[in-house]
């Protein structure tokens, strides 16, 4: 079967033990419920880890206007952009900035940087992201749904679960961490 929003949707009225939907725009307080929470959660959860399917690579050019004051150079954010990786291939932090709609940063052009996609498609979603969201659209909708807040505790406990799950198994990515060198224990080498 197919992954669609509807399907996501499904399985966050099926965790609230609500009444399923046949799709978002349909005439129903809980498609309209799961509708008004839908992008918005989706959004706020891919920002909120380094899912893998979500990261993207670009290489941009400065849009030729300066910021408006010192000597940095202001290179636009792609449409899709949600979310900055702030380091390189190294794993060096970079003196980038987010202003608005743009990055400035003395750096020459082109710009590659690596970010956080609005991945739209959910046939591109891993499966425990799409457990992890279902879970935050359960959370979110839970109280208007329901008309209860008693579900929460356990909807939050499968989130936390899910979260822990995909980071065990690599689809929240979490670069190798190199630690400092120090003096003191390089000086017994």
């Amino acid at each position: 079967m197919a992954t669609s929003k509807v399907a996501i949707a499904n399985l966050a009225l099926q965790k609230l033990g609500a009444a399923r939907i046949s799709a978002l725009d349909q005439d129903d307080a809980n498609a309209r419920s799961m509708s008004a929470a839908y992008a918005l959660m989706r959004d706020a959860e891919l920002r909120r880890y380094r899912w893998g399917f979500a990261i993207k690579r670009e290489s941009i050019a400065a849009d030729g206007t300066d910021a408006a004051w010192g000597d940095w150079k202001r290179y636009s954010l792609p449409n899709d952009f949600l979310f900055l990786i702030l380091d390189d291939e190294t794993g060096q932090a970079t003196d980038w900035r987010i202003e608005g709609l743009y990055i400035v940063t003395a750096d020459a052009s082109p710009l590659q940087i690596r970010y956080i996609a609005r991945i739209d498609d959910p046939v591109f979603y891993d499966a425990l992201f799409i457990e992890a969201f279902a879970c935050r659209l359960a959370l979110q909708t839970c109280e208007e749904i329901t008309g209860s807040t008693s579900r929460k505790e356990s909807i939050k406990a499968d989130y936390d679960m899910a979260i822990a799950e995909a980071r065990r198994l690599g689809a929240v990515e979490k670069p190798a961490q190199e630690f400092p060198e120090d003096s003191w224990v390089n000086a017994r080498l």
